[in-house]
């Protein structure tokens, strides 16, 4: 069996009839998010894809076996929801709820694209825009700090919030330039940036009652229980 392992970069040039002869390898949205699959190619030979962590395989992208054969991938037709609207708030704003449940979405100028999810189906005709289901092939957004499947309960979107919030925090100065250097017993004077030293001595007990109480968001205050 061979083994697919590599994409050739888009920037790579190709003769085009050297891409029309390599045989084709159909995927829907789902199969082309894994990067290890046991896949058929068109002309039925079984192939095994592995790609790196994260890869998203699109239409059109040129693959390269061990062997230094291409193969093309092509997006399968699949159950999908094509969703328009009569104005473009009504547009935007199914697209924000979509967002908000961390749905794979295609964007077009003047539709959006899903999987098929009867829920997702219900909740976007209350908001008053126009369903279709239809079989077209599915090219969802990549995720905005890489990668590209992103359901909310897969390991890869984890990833992606956890880099997130790090970007967030980064932007909004929690790289703390003030240095605590607590030594624990010893006394200090902090500056709370208020116009006013608060020199008084604070003996910090530095038992458990001294609490930065950083959570997941990396940004939440401190929160410092001074036992004064």
């Amino acid at each position: 069996m061979r083994t697919i392992d590599k994409r050739i970069a888009p920037p790579a040039k190709l003769a085009a009839s050297l891409v029309a002869r390599a045989p084709t390898l159909t995927l829907a949205y789902d199969a082309r998010c894994k990067s290890r699959l046991a896949a058929t190619l068109d002309t039925g030979e079984e192939v095994a894809l592995v790609m790196p962590r994260g890869t998203v395989l699109a239409d059109g992208d040129v693959l390269v076996a061990d062997d230094g054969a291409l193969v093309r991938v092509i997006a399968a037709p699949e159950a999908v929801l094509v969703v328009r609207a009569p104005d473009t708030l009504t547009l935007t704003r199914a697209a924000y709820h979509l967002g908000n449940r961390h749905t794979p979405v295609e964007i077009g100028v003047d539709y959006l694209k899903l999987e098929a999810d009867p829920v997702l189906e219900a909740m976007l005709t209350r908001l008053g825009a126009r369903v279709a289901r239809e079989t077209l092939p599915f090219h969802p957004e990549t995720g905005a700090y890489g990668g590209g499947h992103r359901h909310g309960h897969d390991a890869t979107f984890a990833e992606d919030y956890a880099l997130a919030q790090q970007v967030f925090a980064q932007r909004h100065g929690h790289e703390h330039p003030h240095s605590h250097e607590h030594e624990h017993g010893h006394e200090h004077g902090h500056e709370h940036g208020h116009g006013h030293s608060d020199s008084h001595n604070h003996d910090h007990g530095h038992d458990s009652d001294h609490d930065h109480g950083h959570d997941s968001c990396g940004h939440c205050g401190h929160g410092h229980r001074h036992e004064h």
